[in-house]
């Protein structure tokens, strides 16, 4: 368990390189247009970069999001339910994440088998956009994976209740 846990860390840290790497280069991206339509002379491909680039930002990044347990939680019950079944709900809100990231990348893979056979590209630039595709199905997995080893932590050790307290504070 614990070696599988280090190579998926490892690979939410690459994962959080190149969303890190995308970030920079649409934000220069989005610099060298903006100074170049004060020119008059706009930079071609800017809208096509930014969106793929927003493809790798927000994907590669919900993987650590998702082991440091930072998506969003409404606690407004918290309070009012037992030790148990709070530790409950964590659990199968972390198996229900995992379930929905695999189901997203699963359609996504089919969505760009379809970009493959028809040669789907982006409107100024034709960039493929298969291989954004593929790149969100395997962010998509990988997040699946962190969830699904979040779960069976929960099961094993428990304590999100405390991880939360502390992020609090």
């Amino acid at each position: 368990m614990m070696a599988l846990r280090k190579l998926v860390d490892r690979l939410i840290g690459l994962a959080n390189i190149l969303g890190s790497a995308a970030l920079a280069l649409v934000t220069a991206i989005i610099l060298f247009d903006v100074i170049g339509r004060y020119f008059g002379a706009p930079l071609r491909g800017a809208q096509d970069l930014g969106q793929m680039g927003m493809v790798i930002i927000v994907f590669g990044g919900m993987a650590y999001c998702s082991r440091q347990g930072g998506h969003i939680a409404i606690d407004i019950f918290e309070n009012s339910f037992p030790p148990r079944l709070n530790q409950a709900i964590d659990i199968a809100v972390a198996f229900l994440g995992a379930v929905l990231f695999a189901a997203i990348a699963w359609k996504v893979i089919q969505s760009a088998q379809l970009s493959l056979m028809l040669n789907l590209a982006t409107n100024i630039i034709h960039l493929p956009k298969a291989w954004f595709q593929w790149a969100l199905a395997a962010f998509s997995v990988l997040t699946s994976l962190t969830m699904l080893l979040r779960g069976i932590e929960l099961i094993l050790v428990g304590g999100i209740r405390e991880e939360r307290k502390e992020a609090m504070l």
